[in-house]
């Protein structure tokens, strides 16, 4: 007579169990900026927007998939036909040797030739400068967004605050009102 079991055996399927998938980092997938230039839109009338493409380290790549970017008071300059990002911070790399980077050093940008050229004529207008906007991940490499900016004023700032405060107080009372109507 065979022997008994206490247990059942359990059918797996043939590719094992079903893991759940891991979610992966928002900067490094590219659905979030690494960094933001908040400061820009502040100072800066912001004309027009370019995406360039940013010549790194392998430190560097990792330092601002930790997210230790910072573009304040970063700019970007044109010099013999080449694009260069300065003033740049990021990070070292918290698992990096002797090797690592140096936080702010220039940083060359890939743009066309024909970029370069329409960004040179773009900024030789008085006030116009190259700032950084934001740096992100597309396809696994760092893109950085430059505005061709020209300077605010004071009074600059402060209408655009005022305008901002406007729109603040129409959206609280609208919402105010639809929550009012909801009852």
């Amino acid at each position: 007579m065979p022997r008994q079991t206490s247990h059942q055996i359990v059918a797996k399927d043939a590719d094992g169990p079903k893991k759940p998938a891991k979610p992966r980092d928002p900067v490094a997938s590219g659905e979030r900026d690494a960094a933001h230039n908040r400061m820009a839109s502040h100072n800066y009338f912001l004309l027009e927007k370019f995406e360039a493409g940013v010549a790194l380290r392998g430190t560097e790549v990792k330092s601002i998939r930790e997210g230790q970017a910072n573009l304040k008071d970063s700019y970007g300059l044109i010099q013999n036909g080449e694009a260069f990002l300065l003033n740049v911070h990021i990070g070292p790399y918290s698992h990096g040797n002797i090797a690592n980077h140096d936080a702010t050093r220039t940083r060359k940008l890939l743009l066309h030739r024909d970029e370069v050229r329409k960004l040179l004529q773009k900024t030789q207008i008085k006030g116009h400068t190259l700032i950084p906007t934001r740096l992100y991940f597309r396809n696994g490499r760092v893109k950085c967004e430059l505005a061709v900016a020209k300077g605010k004023q004071d009074w600059d700032k402060r209408e655009t605050e005022k305008r901002r405060e406007a729109d603040r107080e129409t959206r609280a009372a609208i919402n105010a009102n639809k929550h009012k109507m909801g009852r």
